[in-house]
């Protein structure tokens, strides 16, 4: 276990690493810190945070700069979340009180984050496996067909057209509504193939038929739309830290291209926690030299998808966490009051 100083130490280290972009030498660290040690003693702290792997000198430089290893124990141990003043506050309220569907929710989310966080944002559709039904809306087109509206608890609207044999009295309509409302309204995606398998033996001989082709195109809804879908913004942010990757940026904006590779990275959204992934951590290697900081968000106590930023391993921990954190708390009340 490091001591309390050779932690203030590290602490020190980081901070200046990523508000300077120059690595840190020990003369600096005593002039800026009240560290209450002599510089030699602070080169002797900083030789044996070395030999365990938490700093690393660059190149031939008299300076250090974090590990992999150094910035996970700073999160873990010395980062605490920044909080945001009022006025960043009220102005992620603002901005995203304008929202006028789930698609203008999620699409200002990024651009939000991508601008209080200058990263690259991204933000996860509310998966509907871990959705309920708010309604199911059935309107004629013509005479045999019909259109099937799926909207979830949280704002997501799905349509489908249900082309049926033979034509479907408003009537029919009209009582197929109510009954299948009646089932499934409130009850989670993975529910529902249950709560309405024996819906068609309920209705007159004629209409059977057309019953059963409409919950199945509603079933087929429900399969296909657990596909996660992501939106990402804020991909030019990178360039500002062109000096951040070792090589070239080229496989960090390949990885970001994948969204499977994305949703691995954002982890699973029942996980409503803080996830801070740094570096190596990340399992592709396009994205060895970047950190990861997602969360939860969801219309309840529950998670239903995930958003955070993906940045170089030198970045702001405490305020890209605590912008992470702020965005999703007010993205979940958004979902709740819709």
């Amino acid at each position: 276990m490091l001591s309390e100083r050779r932690l203030e130490v590290l602490r020190a280290i980081v901070q200046d690493y990523v508000g300077t972009e120059e690595p840190v030498g020990s003369k600096a660290l005593t002039e800026r810190h009240q560290l209450g040690v002599s510089p030699a003693t602070v080169r002797n702290d900083m030789a044996a945070l070395e030999d365990e792997g938490f700093i690393a000198q660059p190149h031939t430089s008299a300076g250090r700069i974090p590990t992999d290893k150094g910035y996970r124990l700073f999160v873990d141990k010395l980062a605490g979340v920044k909080p945001l003043s009022s006025p960043e506050r009220r102005a992620i309220q603002n901005f995203l009180d304008g929202a006028v569907d789930l698609d203008d929710v999620v699409g200002r989310t990024v651009r939000l984050l991508a601008q209080l966080t200058r990263q690259v944002a991204v933000v996860q559709y509310p998966s509907l496996t871990r959705s309920t039904v708010r309604h199911v809306e059935l309107l004629a087109l013509a005479p045999a067909r019909l259109m099937l509206v799926l909207i979830t608890d949280t704002g997501r609207v799905e349509q489908r057209l249900v082309d049926c044999e033979t034509p479907f009295a408003e009537t029919s309509l009209a009582d197929l509504r109510a009954r299948l409302n009646s089932r499934v309204v409130g009850r989670k995606f993975a529910d529902v193939p249950q709560l309405v398998q024996d819906l068609p033996e309920s209705f007159e001989q004629d209409d059977r038929s057309t019953v059963s082709t409409v919950l199945s195109v509603l079933l087929e809804t429900l399969v296909e739309e657990t596909e996660e879908r992501l939106v990402i913004g804020g991909t030019a942010n990178l360039t500002r830290f062109g000096h951040d990757f070792p090589l070239t940026i080229r496989p960090v904006l390949e990885a970001l291209e994948e969204h499977v590779v994305l949703l691995k990275l954002l982890g699973e959204a029942k996980d409503s926690g803080m996830t801070v992934r740094i570096g190596h951590e990340n399992a592709h290697e396009g994205l060895a030299s970047t950190s990861v900081v997602a969360v939860g968000y969801g219309s309840g106590d529950e998670a239903v998808a995930k958003l955070g930023v993906v940045g170089p391993t030198r970045m702001d921990y405490p305020g890209t966490m605590g912008a992470v954190r702020a965005v999703a708390r007010y993205v979940g009340q958004i979902l709740a009051e819709s």
